[in-house]
């Protein structure tokens, strides 16, 4: 798997709400980090879609080289 380039050194934290998509920038380029704002186009990613369960604060990678897509497993915290 070809990871994005480094977009931060921390998890992200987003509200997200119960029943609504969420589109996780796995390129690295976005401007609205941590989710999707298209700036892959032309590239090999695309976004990693998350469909919320229910309401609460959710911690998405930011570092892009987790494991455990979109969200932050540590990996920002490894050399």
């Amino acid at each position: 798997m070809i990871k994005g380039q480094r977009a931060g050194n921390s998890a992200i934290a987003v509200k997200i709400e119960k029943d609504k998509s969420y589109y996780w920038c796995a390129c690295g380029q976005s401007k609205k980090q941590p989710l999707c704002d298209g700036s892959h186009k032309g590239t090999e990613f695309n976004p990693v879609e998350y469909k919320a369960d229910e309401t609460k604060k959710m911690f998405f990678c930011a570092c892009k080289q987790t494991d455990s897509q979109p969200f932050c497993d540590g990996s920002h915290n490894k050399k």
